[in-house]
């Protein structure tokens, strides 16, 4: 996911949910529509999926999924719900909805639940604040837009 958007000319951040999968985030500038970003999530979740199919599907249905990854781009549909980065989640043991670095991710030092509301105050210490620059970081999708064509067409 990184690296397309990457290819695409933006900037990620990633997220324990607390609860089953991870969240990416885009910061965007403000200029794009809501049906310009649902369709871009879209496409990029497409992609994804074309270049992976055998570890990653875009099917909602477990039972459809056999095994693999869901990349759900439905959280930028109209009226769809996204866990608040530092919320508590209504799950037992308290996890949070916590920031976390691609590194950490890759190297499997993190899960969904990782992070609770007993150790978010040790690892905001330990690691800070990982997306407190994320506000300036705004992209447009513009380019993203257009350079999503050429991507798709390799």
């Amino acid at each position: 996911m990184r690296d397309l958007l990457r290819e695409l000319g933006l900037t990620s951040w990633v997220k324990a949910s607390g609860s089953k999968g991870f969240h990416i985030v885009v910061p965007l500038d403000g200029t794009a529509r809501f049906g310009e970003v649902a369709r871009f999530a879209h496409a990029v979740g497409t992609i994804l999926v074309e270049r992976d199919p055998r570890h990653l599907t875009q099917e909602f249905s477990k039972a459809d999924r056999g095994g693999r990854i869901l990349v759900d781009t439905g959280r930028n549909a109209y009226s769809a719900t996204f866990a608040a980065v530092y919320a508590v989640r209504a799950r037992p043991g308290a996890p949070v909805s916590a920031p976390c670095t691609w590194e950490e991710l890759e190297r499997g030092d993190l899960g969904p639940r990782t992070v609770t509301l007993r150790t978010m105050a040790r690892r905001i210490a330990e690691v800070g604040d990982l997306w407190a620059d994320m506000p300036k970081r705004g992209h447009s999708l513009r380019r993203a837009m257009h350079a999503i064509e050429h991507v798709r067409r390799r």
